[in-house]
């Protein structure tokens, strides 16, 4: 290998990681692994070597002998190679076998005991690390993750958005939740940020938007699960990629510029920024307003011996406010987590009004 895998970050955008989400078998991944190198649009080859399953008795990876066909694969193609590890023998097993890039899963990083065996792993080491979000919502331990890495002297990381678990029906798998996504980015500008939309998605037809969306947010790669034959895949079935549809998206796929070289554009932009940093003004200090009425009215309940939540009146607020929202273009879903946040607040305000009318009175 020519280069670094980190530093095929600073190289191309979108760099794409591809390939079986379990080595099945031999000839599985040498020929998913190099078709989808032929095709010259493939930057890294995956395979899940070792699988966490929730349910025992599933497929759960054919373990070491995996890692033999890997190197195969990366043998006959030239191709970096990545996989998943979650101890201290995985680690091993995957630097003995010359695999260029580890990553940790989402069920590893959400617990930090583990993450912390495989950063004492890797002391000593320059090896390539990838850190996928935890499996729930929880942005701290993400960060603290890349923090234990980078405290056993890992310089060479690189963050994994694959979504986020989720209750109730959705579209999606994991849910995407790109806001957690970019606040890694605002705190790690300088760390490479792949988009995994197969774990996302969970199914192939979703696969274009939320690879585009990924793009459309600056992100600097893509993970696509791909299969020689998905229909018969041991794992994930329906979110793996013919190599020959994994082609397809990436063709129709639009990378947009990061930075803005043209002037006018650039000027264009400038004065459309300056107006929606007028509006959030406006809007802070609207919603300031309206935590000083919300105050009001706490102590009006006070006063009453009134409950601070009252359930009827705020589904009357969800139901006129969606409908206000929708004339303007704004989706129930933003709209319900809109006022759930001022709601929220709101009753801090009133907690904490009641509370320090009551200190007074002592």
């Amino acid at each position: 290998m020519k280069t670094s895998p980190i530093a095929i970050f600073k190289e191309k955008r979108p760099v794409i990681i591809s390939g079986p989400c379990s080595a099945e078998t031999e000839e599985q991944v040498l020929e998913t692994c190099t078709t989808i190198a032929k095709s010259g649009k493939v930057d890294i080859l995956r395979a899940g070597i070792w699988k966490p399953r929730t349910r025992p008795n599933s497929f759960e990876g054919v373990g070491v002998e995996g890692l033999q066909w890997l190197k195969k694969a990366k043998e006959a193609t030239g191709l970096p190679t990545a996989v998943e590890v979650a101890n201290f023998n995985h680690v091993f097993e995957a630097l003995k076998h010359g695999v260029d890039i580890l990553w940790v899963g989402a069920r590893t990083t959400v617990n930090p005991f583990s993450v912390q065996e495989i950063a004492d792993a890797l002391k000593g080491t320059d090896a390539t690390v990838m850190i996928k979000n935890p499996v729930h919502a929880d942005i701290e331990l993400w960060t603290g993750a890349l923090e234990r890495l980078h405290g056993a002297g890992i310089t060479k990381l690189g963050l994994i958005h694959r979504g986020f678990a989720q209750y109730g029906n959705s579209v999606y798998r994991n849910d995407p939740k790109w806001q957690l996504a970019i606040e890694m980015k605002r705190r790690f500008p300088e760390i490479p940020m792949v988009c995994d939309p197969s774990h996302i998605c969970g199914k192939r037809d979703l696969l274009h938007a939320v690879s585009q969306q990924a793009l459309d947010m600056d992100f600097d790669g893509l993970m696509l699960e791909s299969h020689i034959d998905p229909s018969n895949a041991l794992s994930d079935k329906d979110q793996q990629l013919t190599p020959k549809d994994l082609e397809i998206i990436i063709d129709n796929l639009v990378v947009r510029r990061p930075n803005i070289s043209d002037e006018d554009l650039s000027q264009k932009l400038s004065m459309l920024r300056s107006q929606i940093d007028l509006i959030d003004d406006d809007l802070i200090k609207l919603l300031g307003e309206r935590m000083k009425v919300a105050e009001e009215i706490g102590l009006v309940k006070r006063e009453k011996g009134i409950t601070i939540l009252q359930t009827n009146r705020w589904e009357e607020i969800i139901e006129k406010a969606s409908e206000t929202g929708k004339l303007q273009g704004l989706s129930k879903n933003f709209m319900i987590r809109y006022l759930n946040a001022i709601h929220q607040e709101s009753i801090e305000h009133q907690n904490e009004v009641m509370n320090r009318t009551e200190l007074e009175k002592e």
